[in-house]
């Protein structure tokens, strides 16, 4: 059984790569929700400069409740990377269930004004030996 609540993911789109690292945080018993933190590197390994506009989460609890969330930027920033350079940042997600999963996509825009959606992949939400 594994007694970690640790996880990671990574993903490559058009040189811009994704990691991400969540653990669980605490529960609030009284109000039956678990908080999961997680901290997010991104990457430019590309030969472009590109900006971060805006975000697209698909969560989903341990019910198979989805939940998808857009906004712009993340955590408040458009960060713009130049080739080699990386943006990290650390938010949060509660869920009604102690195990559930994110996955998404951050608009990017290039210098010469092209956009694409940079995956980010699949990552699990788990509270520590807690079996599903």
């Amino acid at each position: 059984m594994r007694s970690s609540s640790v996880h990671t993911s990574e993903a490559v789109t058009r040189g811009v790569r994704v990691n991400v690292t969540s653990r669980f945080s605490h529960l609030e018993p009284h109000q039956k929700r678990w908080f999961f933190t997680y901290t997010i590197r991104i990457t430019n390994e590309g030969p472009e400069t590109v900006q971060l506009v805006s975000r697209h989460w698909i969560i989903t609890n341990g019910s198979n409740e989805v939940e998808q969330v857009r906004g712009p930027g993340v955590v408040g920033h458009q960060p713009t990377l130049s080739p080699g350079q990386s943006f990290e940042y650390s938010s949060g997600c509660p869920l009604s269930t102690p195990f559930g999963s994110m996955r998404g996509t951050y608009q990017m825009v290039t210098a010469e004004g092209a956009t694409f959606d940079a995956e980010i992949a699949e990552f699990a939400l788990t509270e520590p030996y807690t079996v599903h």
